[in-house]
């Protein structure tokens, strides 16, 4: 008998979160809608038709803002937003950065701009006794937690197992929103040219002295063609925590939160191992301040690598694993010895999609020297979730409902707002997520293969990029495994925004 053929799983009905209102416009432009109507007929009645014409044309004007949008779903008043902020930023020389001994700051270090101007580090024991680095962003208190992964790869892995990996990545990322404390997480990836110092390194201290020439001489070969054209993985996994006590909800030490984690970091890193993530592992302050450091200054990962070979280890601290001067562009960064392009997803795949979605975007492209892909994801507890799920649903009933023939869109949103609302009834998590990419080379005429190159593979993985116009040393920032939630650093909370 033939065997029958292996069902493909598919996933996709993500959706944006909505707010209820007419049209385009969110609860507070639909409530400026209603009260500017209402202007307009006291305005008609006490003063005359053509004052009422006037106040209608402006209150037309001004919801315009809110109601034109470009292909990437950004308003006319979010647009014109940013450009007053990057305008008001290059008159301060906000966008200019020097740094160390002869710079402009104060302190004489190498401090990380930006965001992570005033962020600290330290290390601390687990309760397996491994060393982890905890990064403190005090403004907004918020302490996070990095592991280095090795994944597996799906290269001669059976579909149903990549299935299962799926499963429990989705269970992990459910779990998330129970986790006490827990603000949000971050997954990234990065792909970088291989210097060979590592190979070397290998092959060299392992290799016999009594070995045969021919035996030495292939060896040496191997070590001087292999690392031509090859290319590194890495991943890392950010969990950001608050650093806010859960009952009293005063602020707690940095002592007090290590503590607290210690004892919860090797259970989520032995759960990553069921999810394709291979063995986890927390890293330390060394390792951390050297990931921060090469991408900034992506020369040195060469230096570093051949540091090791020697083995000496390189003495970096918190204070060093800045860039020297950078300069934000209106649509790149420039940094030290590279010009950085970054762009984050607007919209995600519409249809349903296979698991291997992002593959191309995530593996080496010869026209990019280093690439980063961070997922962003935003946690929510249950109480929390059951909230968002049925307002999102009323959300979108309300839509469908106050039009006489709603559009094929607006019914398609209302199902899966009501598929989202069923399964989160039947125990699923909910999770906001999100995706920043970055594309580092090492001149300005390499940006141009680039940036087209990113557009070819936003297309392959079924998503919508758009560049970060006027914030991308913040994008830099935020794509790095420091555990960045950029929601809790905007001036305008994202519930506003929304609301809009």
């Amino acid at each position: 008998m033939a065997a029958e053929p292996a069902e493909v799983r598919t996933y996709g009905n993500w959706r944006r979160p909505m707010s209820p209102g007419l049209g385009q416009l969110g609860m507070i432009g639909t409530g400026a809608l209603m009260a500017g109507l209402i202007v307009v007929v006291l305005t008609t009645a006490f003063v005359g038709l053509m004052a009422g014409a006037v106040v209608a044309v402006v209150l037309g004007a001004a919801l315009s803002t809110l109601v034109i949008r470009d292909p990437h779903g950004r308003t006319l008043l979010q647009r014109a937003a940013v450009r007053i902020a990057w305008t008001r930023s290059r008159s301060r020389r906000a966008h200019l950065y020097r740094s160390g001994p002869l710079g402009q700051v104060p302190w004489g270090t190498f401090a990380l701009p930006g965001v992570a101007a005033r962020s600290s580090l330290s290390e601390h024991r687990d309760s397996y006794d491994r060393p982890f680095a905890l990064v403190h962003l005090p403004g907004v208190n918020h302490y996070t937690v990095v592991f280095a992964t090795d994944p597996d790869g799906s290269s001669l892995v059976d579909a149903s197992q990549v299935d299962l990996w799926v499963a429990h990545w989705g269970q992990w990322l459910g779990d998330l929103g129970d986790e006490p404390g827990m603000v949000g997480a971050s997954v990234t990836v990065e792909t970088a040219p291989d210097s060979g110092a590592r190979l070397q390194r290998e092959v060299f201290g392992r290799m016999d002295d009594q070995a045969p020439v021919i035996a030495r001489a292939m060896l040496e070969e191997v070590v001087q063609s292999y690392p031509a054209g090859s290319a590194t993985v890495k991943a890392w996994i950010a969990l950001t925590f608050s650093g806010a006590g859960q009952t009293e909800g005063r602020r707690r030490s940095t002592d007090e939160v290590a503590t607290d984690l210690a004892a919860r970091i090797a259970g989520l890193g032995q759960r990553l191992q069921a999810t394709g993530a291979g063995a986890a592992r927390p890293v330390d302050a060394q390792q951390l301040c050297e990931v921060i450091r090469i991408a900034y200054d992506p020369p040195a990962a060469r230096l570093i690598d051949m540091s090791y070979s020697d083995k000496d280890v390189p003495a970096l601290s918190w204070d060093d694993v800045g860039p020297t001067a950078h300069q934000e562009g209106w649509g790149e960064y420039r940094h030290d010895g590279a010009l950085s392009v970054s762009w984050s997803m607007t919209m995600p795949p519409r249809s349903a999609v296979q698991s291997s979605v992002l593959e191309k975007l995530l593996a080496p492209h010869r026209a990019i020297a280093r690439k980063r892909v961070t997922l962003v994801f935003r946690t929510m507890d249950s109480a929390q979730a059951a909230n968002r799920v049925e307002s999102d649903k009323n959300a979108a009933d309300f839509r469908a409902t106050s039009q006489r023939r709603p559009s094929a869109r607006a019914m398609r949103e209302q199902k899966c707002a009501a598929a989202n609302a069923r399964d989160e009834a039947d125990g699923a998590g909910l999770v906001n997520f999100g995706m920043i990419v970055t594309a580092t080379v090492a001149a300005a005429a390499d940006l141009p293969q680039a940036v087209t190159a990113i557009d070819d593979l936003s297309a392959t993985a079924r998503i919508r990029l758009r560049r970060v116009y006027g914030s991308q040393a913040s994008a830099f920032a935020a794509c790095l495994p420091l555990g960045i939630v950029l929601p809790h650093h905007l001036k305008v909370p994202s519930a506003v925004r929304e609301a809009l």
